[in-house]
């Protein structure tokens, strides 16, 4: 190392170990397929287990696998999707119509007296 001085480099710019005897891990590449038709890849370990589902990092889109684990997933995603509740949904969980229209009628007069065009 005394022959090789750190003259002209950072430190922490470039590694001084090379790739002598650096063996890497077995990879397998993975194809996901999202809603629209678009397919990508990504690199997995090849003792990975992949999953159901990964998001394409160029579009942002879900992409599943495109084997049976992936259709199921793909259900899944799409009930989940369907059963999301609303605002609303949870409004009208809590009150009936008719107490929501009593309470917007309370909160208009208020308005109205404020602004001095309560009708009488």
């Amino acid at each position: 190392m005394a022959e090789r001085t750190l003259r002209g480099t950072r430190i922490g710019a470039t590694s001084l170990q090379g790739e002598v005897g650096v063996e890497l891990s077995p990879r397998r590449a993975v194809e996901y397929l999202t809603d629209r038709g678009r397919r990508f890849t990504i690199m997995l370990d090849a003792d990975a287990e992949p999953p159901a589902e990964w998001a394409d990092q160029k579009s942002g889109e879900v992409g599943f696998l495109d084997d049976e684990a992936g259709r199921a997933a793909r259900a899944e995603f799409e009930e989940k999707e369907a059963a999301q509740r609303t605002p609303w949904d949870m409004l009208i969980e809590r009150r009936s119509r008719e107490e929501l229209e009593e309470l917007l009628e309370e909160r208009l007069q208020l308005l109205r007296e404020r602004r001095g065009t309560a009708s009488e």
